[in-house]
């Protein structure tokens, strides 16, 4: 054991005295190793521990904390309610055995509405409630209440419903004509039954039309992330503003994400008025169906520019009564020139009932103009 100790003493010393002789060997021939460190004045620090700036302005900027929207989402999300429906799936009677009670079944969905007055009225989508048997809305506060569905748009893909509660909060409504690619947005709704989820993003693109959701469609796109649920719910602005009525995600697979897709807030209001005053929203119609004609082809058909081509006619057509056929070119109503077949839709469906118009109208070789008078759109089966 002493033996065991004695060496152990010996292996201890040796490398205490190697180690002197390194150090003395290391400040012989590289003397600078014993030189104080410099010391970093508080500018120089602070430059180590940034990031450069190419803006003498700019230089304080990164002590500034991230932007936070919590004042936007307490003066918004309140007034964002979770939308529950229920409605009886039809069951053959022969599902069951002769004599038996056959069991309903029922298929329950969820979505989003924002509360738009102090009178209770919601908008949502109208997808959301279609064909739905019972309906329930629950507030950001617990509160629960049946719902009254005030009237819906198919077109627009926008509904008004009613809960009679007190002391309700209301969304306050923001433009849509103003907001600007690379605005961030705030999307708040139910996704997957989570309410009050707030998601966050910008702007993508404004105008979106053509994608066929509806028949007027003019939609915001937005990255901010929108699940299942999240339809009817609101697209806010950092103020905290409505600004749009969230709708669909558009391409959502393996490799890419969902694209946002919400109706702007103008349209919204201008929907609400008209089933508020009159229950639905009162349009003119031609029984139409139109499709651009691409730029390339206008020459062929001794277009300037655009047009449209009638490529059906719907039931009861006051159109196909008046001589118009498949194929028929619509160069310009009333004297204006018509863009495509959404800008022709439009200018139709605003037109009161009973009104006439004239619509300048190519056939082959053969130019001719039609009058007709608009009609109201005909209910929905």
């Amino acid at each position: 054991m002493r033996s065991l100790l004695r060496q152990y003493a010996l292996f201890v010393a040796g490398s205490v005295l190697g180690g002197v002789v390194v150090a003395f060997a290391a400040l012989k021939f590289w003397p600078d190793l014993a030189a104080p460190a410099p010391r970093i004045s508080g500018d120089a620090a602070g430059a180590l521990s940034r990031p450069a700036s190419g803006t003498a302005g700019d230089d304080d900027a990164w002590l500034q904390p991230a932007a936070s929207f919590a004042a936007a989402v307490r003066r918004s999300a309140p007034a964002v309610v979770s939308i529950y429906t229920r409605r009886a799936e039809p069951v053959p009677r022969a599902a069951g055995r002769p004599g038996e009670p056959v069991t309903p079944r029922f298929l329950d969905g969820l979505g989003s509405g924002v509360i738009v007055d102090a009178e209770g009225h919601i908008v949502t989508n109208q997808h959301v409630i279609r064909n739905s048997d019972q309906i329930l809305v629950q507030l950001a506060d617990g509160r629960e209440a049946p719902v009254e569905v005030v009237g819906s748009d198919p077109d627009t893909d926008i509904a008004v419903l009613k809960i009679d509660l007190p002391d309700l909060p209301v969304m306050p409504l923001g433009r849509s004509d103003t907001v600007q690619v690379g605005d961030v947005v705030l999307a708040i709704g139910n996704p997957l039954g989570l309410s009050q989820t707030v998601t966050a993003g910008i702007i993508s693109a404004t105008g979106r039309a053509e994608l066929g959701i509806v028949t007027f469609e003019d939609f915001i796109q937005t990255d901010a992330a929108i699940n299942e649920g999240n339809s009817g719910g609101a697209l806010v602005n950092t103020r905290g503003e409505l600004i749009g009525i969230n709708t669909a995600v558009l391409g959502r697979s393996r490799d890419a994400e969902g694209i946002g897709i919400a109706i702007p807030v103008g349209m919204v209001r201008g929907v609400m008025q008209e089933i508020l005053a009159r229950g639905r929203v009162v349009r003119g119609w031609l029984g139409l169906v139109l499709e651009d004609v691409p730029d390339e082809y206008a020459p062929d058909a001794g277009l300037a520019r655009g047009g449209v081509v009638i490529s059906d006619f719907q039931r009861g057509s006051p159109a196909l009564s008046a001589g118009l056929a498949r194929g028929d070119i619509i160069e310009s109503i009333d004297g204006t020139r018509v863009r495509s077949a959404r800008d022709a839709l439009a200018r139709i469906a605003g037109r009161s009932p009973g009104t006439p118009l004239t619509l300048a109208t190519v056939r082959g070789e053969q130019r001719f103009s039609v009058e007709l008078v608009v009609m109201d759109t005909p209910p929905r089966p």
